[in-house]
């Protein structure tokens, strides 16, 4: 009998369909050793030293393993192929005291074939990659034990911080600024509804005697450049102008360009990505796209969801190219397999694109077997991944351009259309364009005004990051790694330093006060540059580039005289939101706090008055069960729903407002 150790019993259980009775296979629930809770746990003074110990209630599940690895011939391990897997097998090993030979099994996808060739081709544990999740988890422990206290003594007691998590609030709260600071511009456009035989065309105003009346304007942002385009009709009496001037003036089509575009679809997905994704056209956060991920992948239905990679294996190619082709036909394969490149400088240990592991298994067959979340998520890895090998999309592309005369000033008018000529990859995805085509026109026809008017916009100030926005900044600047991001984003909001408000990051009170700190006092770590610089040194420890304990020390000497300054630094006081409620007590108002379990409501004299009470936010829009006040509530895990005001009276509940009704949504108070 030999002995297979993984990670979880999903994972157990599906390979249990590909091997025989020869192999026992036991979970190890996930970490069994890790740093002890109480204390540091990290001996600084001789080379940074980890004291691992066995996790208190993973002691029953070591029993179960040393018990099984008394029986075995020989012991396997197979969890995740990435760090955090490679730490986890070095840990069962030392735990289980084994002396002889251990073997480490690798594969990406859980399929009989994958298993098949992983057990032909045993390793040894890396101990690079070992060495490389040691060093992650102590210096996240060093930062996090050291500047907590900090945080307690200077800011308020029961905060936290963390390495990765800190560069991501500063984000975050940065651009909260930028938008406070951001003055809005009023513009105007034009547009003239032109007659086209039976039709009406809408085109757009774009030069005012040959000079272009849009301009772009660029904001320097802590994250990059953000770009907005605005016109320079810029009050109402300039558009009036306008539309008064082109009124029964002729309109002649000056040209018409029609362009042949071609469109090629996109990688298949990384980690990034696929959060990205999930976030915009599911509404998921990270931390439940990687759940959701992590089941398919366990029960074999996609491939190792943790990876920067976008490569495909060839065997995978072969089989989408073969399902085109026998779904759609010939037309819709390309004239030979595409390869993406990885445009990360080291793509981590997983080195294939998520995709799944069988082109024909379908989004509703996941739908019957695991439902309908994990349907839609893996529906949009097998669009994606299918797309990747089949042809470009052809659209045939209109510009018609009008000018008129017959006044001191021309002008000259725009509309685009296109229309899908082949479509390619879009076959698996139709919904991702729209035709919009125009009536034939030809040069020198002249055309009637039907209608003109002008339309009044404001400059957008830069958005609120979400989970996409935020992810994909967090790549683009080096910050963190595929198996990380959704932890960074899930932390920061656990630790109430950023609330979700209709699926955008606001910094609160307390996070603006930690972020201030921090910036202020360790603005050397607190740092894009700096943080994506220790994330290249790990990576150079994965592939045995570096020693660790080198590096750690490199960072702790000066970190620790840090400390020592900061000490003696004033305390930061964090702002709070007066209300228009006084206090029953002392007859002060009443302020919004932050604290551990969120909002709450107390007096503005505190301490010398200690009163306090929940704070419930209310919206505008009443209960559509009972008619009292809808207010915002969060979850044990601090996810915001809207729910009714009379719980439990009254238990009607709702993720988003917009789940409501139109027709209640329009009964506001």
């Amino acid at each position: 009998m030999k002995l297979l150790i993984v990670e979880s019993p999903t994972k157990a259980r599906t390979i249990g369909r590909f091997l025989g009775k020869d192999y026992s296979i036991v979970a190890s629930m996930g970490h069994i050793m890790d740093l002890p809770k109480s204390k540091l746990g990290v001996d600084t003074e001789h080379d940074f030293k980890p004291a691992f110990e066995v996790v208190g209630d993973k002691k029953q599940i070591l029993a179960e393993l040393k018990r099984e690895a008394k029986k075995a011939d020989g012991i396997f391990f197979a969890t995740d192929p990435d760090r955090e897997g490679e730490a986890i097998a070095a840990h069962v090993k030392e735990a289980l005291g084994v002396k002889g030979k251990v073997e480490r099994i690798v594969f990406h996808e859980i399929t009989k074939e994958a298993i098949e060739e992983a057990f032909k081709n045993p390793r040894d544990i890396d101990e690079n990659l070992v060495d490389a999740q040691t060093a992650r988890r102590v210096l996240d422990r060093l930062v996090g034990y050291k500047l907590s206290p900090l945080l307690w003594q200077k800011v308020r007691r029961g905060l936290s911080a963390g390495r990765v998590q800190s560069v991501a609030l500063r984000l975050i709260v940065e651009r909260e600024r930028e938008i406070e600071k951001f003055k809005k511009t009023l513009y105007f456009t034009i547009e003239a509804n032109l007659k086209k035989d039976k039709d009406e065309v809408t085109f757009e105003l774009a030069e005012i005697n040959n000079v272009k009346i849009e301009k772009q304007e660029k904001f320097a942002l802590y994250d990059g450049d953000y770009t907005i385009t605005k016109t320079v009709i810029d009050n109402e009496i300039k558009a009036q102008e306008i539309l008064d001037d082109i009124k029964g003036k002729t309109f002649k089509v000056s040209d018409v360009v029609q362009k042949e575009m071609r469109r090629s679809p996109l990688a298949p997905y990384t980690t990034s990505t696929l959060q990205q994704d999930a976030s915009r056209r599911l509404g998921l956060a990270g931390r439940r796209t990687m759940s959701l991920a992590q089941k398919l992948y366990e029960e074999g239905l996609i491939t190792y969801h943790r990876t920067d990679s976008v490569v495909m294996a060839k065997s995978a190619q072969f089989s989408i190219i073969d399902f085109v082709k026998k779904q759609f036909g010939e037309k819709y394969v390309p004239d030979k397999p595409r390869f993406y490149a990885t445009k990360q400088k080291l793509a981590q240990e997983a080195h294939e694109a998520i995709r799944p592991t069988k082109v024909g298994v379908s989004a509703a067959q996941v739908a019957v077997d695991l439902g309908g979340q994990y349907s839609k998520l893996y529906d949009l890895i097998w669009k994606r991944a299918v797309a990747s090998q089949m042809a470009d999309a052809i659209t045939e592309s209109t510009v018609v351009l009008v000018k008129t005369s017959g006044s001191q000033k021309s002008y000259l008018f725009k509309a685009n259309g296109s229309v899908l000529v082949f479509e390619g990859f879009l076959k698996v995805n139709p919904q991702a364009l729209q035709d919009n085509k125009l009536p034939q026109f030809a040069t020198g026809e002249e055309l009637d005004l039907a209608s003109a008017d002008k339309e009044f916009h404001e400059t957008p100030p830069p958005p609120r990051y979400n989970d996409a926005s935020l992810i994909k900044v967090l790549e683009e600047k080096g910050i963190g790694r595929p198996s990380t991001y959704a932890t960074i984003v899930g932390t920061i909001e656990a630790r109430q330093y950023i609330e979700r408000k209709e699926g955008r990051f606001t910094p609160t009170y307390v996070g603006i006060a930690v972020n201030d700190f921090l910036v202020s006092n360790f603005s050397s770590i607190d740092d894009i540059p700096f943080t994506a610089g220790m994330e290249d040194d790990l990576d150079a420890v994965a592939t045995g580039e570096k020693k660790w304990t080198p590096m750690i020390a490199d960072f702790y000497r000066p970190f620790e005289k840090k400390l020592e300054e900061v000490k003696g630094a004033e305390r930061v006081k964090i702002a709070t939101e007066k209300t228009d409620q006084k206090c029953p007590k002392d007859g002060g108002f009443l302020v919004i706090r932050v604290g551990k379990f969120g909002k709450f409501l107390s007096c503005e004299n505190f301490p010398k008055c200690n009163f306090s009470k929940p704070f419930v936010e209310e919206t505008q829009f009443k209960c559509p069960k009972d008619g009292a006040i809808i207010v915002v509530k969060k979850t044990r895990k601090g996810r915001t729903f809207y729910g009714c005001s009379s719980y439990p009276a009254c238990t009607f509940a709702a993720w988003k407002l917009t789940d409501l009704k139109k027709e209640q949504l329009t009964q506001k108070i």
